[in-house]
């Protein structure tokens, strides 16, 4: 619930540290004598392109290593380094995972397998390498930063504070901090927490529009969204160009059913930032709601060509394939959305239209019944998201 806003905003803090290579020490190798003195060469060579930020130059030079050492940790962990600059997700998981194979005792690798999994929205699995860096290190900011991130994606809010909370000495500067750390506190009810981060907050954000936008963020997410606008106006009114202030203006216009001003509201936002899957999302709801089938369909492909885990974008696309009577198209949209979300009612639902207009009546019968026994036992997460009840974060999630 990740560039843009929070590079610089939101997640400053976290984003201080940066993602650096793996510090690892590099066993002794059985390498001649002139190979090990190449291989300190290319780990100079490959170091100082990363430190410069010339990524080709450093994966040349760690391939290079590879090539002479296939078992080297080192080099695996900083090729993974350079597919997470390149978001390339999958490729950083592969090589992270080679080398937390080689050496498993080294956190710093966990570490950026975690960020990995941050960054594709799979908290549940960035949790579990969190935990487990903190359990070798139990003073990693970064660590218990970011598992209180997971936490507040999850919405599990008590886990958030007890992660975010002991932080306040180092972090009590940064903006996304206390806006997490306030909406977790009033989520639980910690009203002395919640009031501490909320005059923080003010006496930092200084009236600026990043703090209006904070506001504004915090009035939607307590369901105020008559003073959400109020805040997110003076926010654009401050910084037109603020990133996610026509997001979140989108969204409240569309909490308002004014679909036609959600809508210019998300192309504005994504003419600042043309790369968040979000914003299509949204634009794709508000398109259906305004019948505008075709241009929905085509912000919900752009969705999932940025991201192709967010749920919401494969549910409305295969809503759209079953009002064209493209049957076949959405069970497979609808399947990927199970798989991303398996508790959701929703997709059972659709997919029970699917296999009926499919003429597959017993499939369609199980997906009912299915639908019946969820919505007396389950929250239907994605349903909330779909409708606009619940709050996307994309300025958050983003890095």
């Amino acid at each position: 619930l990740a560039q843009s806003l929070i590079a610089g905003l939101l997640l400053s803090g976290l984003l201080a540290t940066g993602i650096q290579p793996a510090v690892i020490l590099r066993p002794q190798t059985s390498v001649a004598a002139p190979a090990q003195s190449a291989l300190r060469r290319l780990y100079e060579q490959g170091e100082r392109a990363l430190g410069e930020n010339r990524l080709a130059d450093a994966e040349r030079a760690f391939r290079q290593i590879l090539a002479i050492e296939p078992q080297d940790p080192g080099a695996h962990a900083n090729l993974g380094v350079i597919a997470m600059r390149r978001k390339q997700w999958q490729a950083a998981l592969r090589e992270l995972k080679e080398s937390e194979r080689l050496a498993p005792a080294v956190s710093g690798v966990r570490l950026n397998i975690g960020l990995t999994y941050y960054s594709e929205g799979d908290y549940d699995a960035a949790a579990t390498a969190f935990e487990s860096v903190i359990r070798d290190d139990p003073a990693s900011t970064q660590a218990h930063y970011l598992l209180g991130m997971c936490y507040f994606f999850r919405e599990e809010y008590a886990g958030t504070i007890g992660q975010l909370e002991p932080l306040w000495s180092t972090q009590s500067h940064n903006l996304g901090y206390l806006y997490v750390l306030a909406v977790a506190a009033d989520e639980t009810g910690q009203h002395e927490t919640e009031e501490r981060a909320a005059r923080q907050l003010a006496e930092v954000g200084e009236n600026s529009p990043m703090l209006h936008l904070l506001m504004g963020k915090a009035d939607l997410q307590r369901q105020k969204t008559g003073e959400a606008l109020n805040e997110l106006e003076l926010a654009d009114r401050g910084n037109p160009k603020l990133p996610f202030v026509h997001f979140y203006l989108g969204v409240a216009y569309r909490r308002q059913n004014q679909f036609a001003e959600a809508k210019a509201e998300f192309l504005e936002d994504s003419k600042i930032d043309p790369q968040v899957a979000y914003t299509y999302d949204e634009l794709g709801a508000v398109c259906a709601y305004l019948q505008q089938s075709s241009e929905a369909e085509t912000y919900y492909r752009k969705a999932l060509q940025i991201d192709p885990r967010l749920a919401s974008s494969l549910y409305g696309l295969a809503k759209l394939l079953i009002g064209r009577q493209d049957y076949k198209e959405a069970l497979l949209s609808l399947e990927k959305a199970q798989a991303l979300d398996p508790q959701s009612a929703s997709v059972h639902y659709l997919k029970a239209k699917a296999f009926g207009g499919l003429g597959r009546r017993e499939e369609a019968q199980t997906e009912l019944a299915t639908v019946a026994r969820m919505q007396k036992t389950v929250r239907d997460d994605l349903a909330r998201q779909v409708s606009g009840a619940a709050i996307p974060n994309p300025d958050l999630e983003q890095h």
